[in-house]
């Protein structure tokens, strides 16, 4: 007989009464009726309950077993009494009588939080003894399923040809958008890895040595803030990368992977397949998003010409952004959106409401000479007991608060479908834009191949010009990036010119993709669907942390390692590094 167990917790039925078994686990819960003693022992996959016999002995030990200690249990199955049978539990009909109890490991510390409680646990508490709080099934089950949904994305890629393909941790640093974490070196001094932000250049290059169709379950390091939606330090993606591909090779590979994952792992409906495109000119004017929640029913609608011929000062010189809404609200809704607004930096938000005859009443009315009330109820489709909200400002704060208070709408007023995942493609991001320094800058992804080439570059007005790049977005959050890449050296040189890099700095910076595209680079194109992300969806989380073994808090700290950590004198000399705290 095995020395622990010879079945899980989750495995005796009604037909394995009168067998001997083995079974080990954490002791969930104790109930001492007196002359018995039952026992709930968990294991990964279930719950067991074990009675004892009527022997005081018996009764005085496992009565105090400390919670969550280790134990093995040897006895016979039996049927339970009616009065004890438990639907909730696939083991419910039958219990194990203990002939044998043996403690693998006794609880000697007091458990910092119960697990599986409904109670509220301090976030900082659960990370500081994570390997408590993944005891709780809802973590537990979460870890199984990215184990399930890791495999099953593994046997999409490679049923579509796709060969998997490990690139280096240790790398070179190069500007990717975020901060790189730095590894020194002890061989060679004053030099230093970095730790890939993603695999975009190594997939790059394995495509130029001919590997046709590569992917991988990445890992990236980006040193930044954290977010519900984004976790500091490391996450992963389901990177990928195809050669002789243009963008909608890529919509063929990647989105049928992404709808039957999350019809795989999820009742939810899936509200259109294929996925509807958007241009991201589109997206930021109609829900002033390159992430639109598509749920939300709700559409923005520019009025910046309509609000020239008013004479409403706020409204003057500015882009002027309206949502409609059908319904009247309370005072007490207007104030309490009035207060979301203003939280937002917002200095106030005017509405109107529509009246049976089609007239408005609200605060700005009279600033809407009469001759113009029918063109905006024309350019709005206002009806009948419609609400229209406006919000002003420059161009970019405009879309930028417009889709806030879009999605604010949607929660408030119920519009959200949470029963469903809405899908969109977000194609033809521009090439370029301007920084804070009103300098140009990549908007996107600097390896991306521009729309229209070398000419595009050489003639158009830089902010004009498109980038084959396009994102997967669900749900209000971007699962995925992705681009036609510049394979060519002549554009790519062009490109990183316009954006201020010399040829020498894009030698240096990108050294081995300057070189390889000079032998024979072939075409090629890729996207990489954030996994920690898809599974946050899959899960209903709040928060990224849920859904990852061992996040760092929102502070990029280790509370249960203790990391980052001060480290001996001997090794900072080894790696020739001197801390300077002033």
């Amino acid at each position: 007989m095995k020395e622990y167990r010879t079945c899980t917790c989750n495995q005796i039925r009604l037909e394995d009464v009168g067998k001997k078994v083995r079974i080990a686990g954490f002791v969930q819960t104790i109930r001492d009726f007196g002359g018995l003693v039952f026992l709930d022992i968990r294991d990964m996959y279930g719950i067991t309950q074990v009675v004892t016999s009527g022997k005081e002995e018996d009764v005085d030990f496992a009565s105090h077993i400390p919670l969550e200690s280790s134990v093995s249990v040897y006895g016979e199955v039996k049927k339970r009494d009616e009065e004890t049978i438990n639907p909730k539990l696939e083991t419910g009909l039958v219990e194990i009588r203990i002939e044998e109890i043996t403690i693998l490991n006794k609880r000697t510390k007091a458990l910092p939080f119960e697990i599986n409680s409904d109670q509220e646990i301090r976030e900082d508490l659960r990370l500081q003894y994570r390997f408590l709080d993944l005891r709780n099934d809802r973590l537990k089950n979460n870890l199984i399923l990215r184990a399930k949904v890791l495999q099953f994305l593994r046997n999409e890629m490679i049923n579509q040809g796709f060969l998997e393909v490990q690139t280096p941790i240790l790398t070179s640093s190069s500007p990717e958008g975020a901060r790189d974490y730095l590894v020194p070196s002890r061989l060679h001094p004053g030099k230093f890895y970095a730790l890939p932000q993603a695999p975009q250049q190594f997939k790059q290059l394995l495509m130029v040595s001919g590997i046709d169709k590569y992917f991988q379950i990445a890992p990236c390091f980006r040193d930044e803030d954290a977010r519900a939606d984004r976790a500091p330090g490391e996450f992963y993606q389901l990177d990928m990368e195809m050669s002789y591909a243009t963008q909608e090779d890529v919509f063929a590979a990647i989105e049928p992977v992404m709808y039957h994952t999350f019809q795989e792992f999820s009742n939810k409906k899936i509200v259109s397949y294929p996925f509807p495109r958007i241009a991201y000119k589109d997206a930021m004017l109609k829900y002033g998003s390159d992430k639109p929640d598509l749920r939300n029913p709700l559409v923005i609608i520019d009025l910046s010409e309509f609000f020239k011929k008013c004479t409403f000062k706020p409204f003057i010189d500015k882009t002027v952004r309206a949502i409609k809404v059908h319904g009247h609200f309370s005072k007490g809704f207007h104030e309490k959106l009035l207060q979301y607004a203003t939280s937002i930096g917002m200095p106030g938000l005017g509405y109107l409401e529509v009246q049976n005859d089609l007239s408005f009443k609200g605060p700005i009315d009279k600033f809407i000479p009469e001759d113009l009330k029918p063109e905006l109820i024309k350019l709005a489709d206002l009806k009948q007991e419609d609400t229209i909200f406006f919000i002003a400002d420059n161009p970019k704060r405009a879309t930028e608060l417009a889709g806030q208070i879009r999605q604010e709408l949607g929660k408030r007023l119920e519009l959200i479908d949470e029963n469903t995942f809405a899908f969109a493609w977000i194609v033809d991001f521009p090439m370029f834009e301007e920084d804070e320094h009103g300098k140009l800058a990549f908007s996107h992804n600097p390896f991306s191949m521009p729309q229209g080439g070398l000419e595009a570059l050489t003639n158009q007005n830089p902010l004009d010009i498109l980038a084959y790049q396009y994102d997967i977005v669900c749900n209000g959050i971007e699962l995925s990036s992705g681009a036609v890449r510049n394979h060519d050296i002549e554009i790519m040189l062009k490109a990183f010119t316009m954006a201020g890099y010399t040829e020498d700095e894009v030698k240096t910076k990108f050294g081995a993709l300057y070189t390889a595209f000079q032998f024979g680079a072939p075409p090629h194109a890729g996207i990489a669907p954030g996994l920690d992300r898809m599974l946050m969806l899959l899960t209903d989380s709040d928060s990224i942390r849920e859904v990852i073994a061992f996040p760092l808090n929102s502070k990029a700290q280790d509370l249960m390692m203790g990391a980052p950590s001060q480290v001996r004198r001997d090794q900072l000399r080894d790696i020739h590094i001197q801390i300077d705290l002033k």
